[in-house]
């Protein structure tokens, strides 16, 4: 993928009805490019219905990612919750990968009052079985931890990298929202063009061609993220992470979670237009 998509997390606020169908249908006649199947309370499709999402999705030329349930914690201290969240992960990727999808993110786990550093090799020790088992069943999608925006959410910028680095297709979900929230920081072209030189150092150059992102407004504390909130409500500056993105010759999908969902995604998409007729900068050095 060469080039920034743009699209909603789930079903657009507009379609009618409320399904994965009708979804995609709605984001084609938006003209936007991508959505994210929000499995987030449970995987409750199954395969005749995954692949009539597939074909939908082929029809209107409209790209899709998944988004694994929230009630994952690969750091869990029972076994019994470790198990269920692989489970969890697994069937996600397989029923994502039915639906034609190319990658599904994946909140990881949580600190639970251990050290980050156990807690990352817990992490990765878990997750291993789960590529091992997608790899048996030949599913090729790519498995994306999420960038988190609390502090007692495993999923730092670093962490997210760092297993992208060390495992195979395993590539990060980059939220800008979350790690705004999560450092009360990172919130002007600097910021995010920082971040954007840490991947590509991390996991190599060629990754920001085809990155996953998530975008949105966010209301935040001490603590971190509290919920999220449409782009021009909050002072998330979205203008100028557009402009980093598009300075770095990144592509890929750009998810808008905004409670406007599509609003804001056709926002997005509008703003990155016209940022793109403007006359670029050389492509940035790796060594800055």
């Amino acid at each position: 993928m060469s080039r920034l998509l743009f699209g909603c997390a789930g079903v657009p606020n507009s379609a009618q009805p409320k399904t994965s169908i009708a979804g995609i249908e709605r984001v084609a006649e938006l003209g936007l490019g991508c959505m994210e199947l929000e499995f987030v309370r449970g995987v409750h499709m199954g395969e005749k219905a995954a692949l009539e999402v597939r074909d939908m999705a082929r029809r209107c030329k409209v790209a899709l990612t998944a988004h694994a349930p929230y009630y994952v914690n690969l750091n869990a201290a029972e076994p019994a919750k470790i198990a269920s969240s692989q489970q969890r992960i697994l069937q996600t990727a397989r029923i994502a990968a039915l639906c034609g999808a190319e990658s599904m993110v994946f909140h990881a786990g949580f600190y639970l009052g251990d050290p980050p550093s156990a807690v990352y090799e817990t992490i990765k020790k878990n997750l291993i079985p789960v590529l091992e088992q997608l790899d048996k069943e030949g599913n090729m999608i790519w498995v994306r931890p999420e960038v988190t925006g609390k502090h007692t959410q495993f999923g730092d910028l670093e962490e997210v990298l760092r297993l992208s680095r060390e495992l195979p297709r395993v590539a990060p979900c980059i939220d800008f929202a979350h790690w705004h929230a999560r450092t009360l920081s990172y919130n002007s072209y600097g910021g995010f063009s920082s971040m954007l030189k840490r991947v590509a150092e991390a996991i190599g150059p060629e990754s920001l061609s085809e990155v996953h992102v998530h975008v949105s407004g966010i209301h935040y504390s001490k603590v971190g993220e509290l919920n999220h909130l449409n782009l021009k409500e909050s002072d998330f500056h979205y203008d100028e992470l557009l402009r980093a993105m598009r300075d770095h010759r990144v592509g890929g999908m750009v998810i808008c979670e905004s409670p406007n969902l599509e609003e804001d995604a056709l926002l997005l998409q509008k703003s990155y237009s016209l940022l793109s007729s403007e006359v670029r900068p050389p492509v940035p050095s790796r060594e800055n």
